[in-house]
């Protein structure tokens, strides 16, 4: 039982570090975003193709993030 609580703990921890990671590589995605709109002039076209690019990383940033919190909340409600 012991061998399986460790395991759960690298685990976590695992995923975790992957989250953190996650969230990094969002703020990477979204620099050459800012970069384009400003190098556009902050035209209004830009801003809005900024704006849905940006969205579309903080997806791909959050989602991950919600499901690994939703599926935890799952593994602690008793059955």
């Amino acid at each position: 039982m012991n061998g399986d609580l460790s395991i759960l703990a690298v685990l976590l921890k695992a995923g975790v570090f992957l989250i953190v990671a996650n969230e990094i590589r969002g703020l990477i995605l979204a620099a050459p975003v800012l970069y384009g709109i400003a190098t556009a002039g902050g035209t209004y076209a830009a801003i809005w193709v900024g704006v849905c690019s940006l969205a579309g990383i903080a997806l791909s940033v959050a989602v991950p993030a919600l499901a690994a919190r939703r599926l935890l909340r799952m593994r602690a409600r008793p059955a």
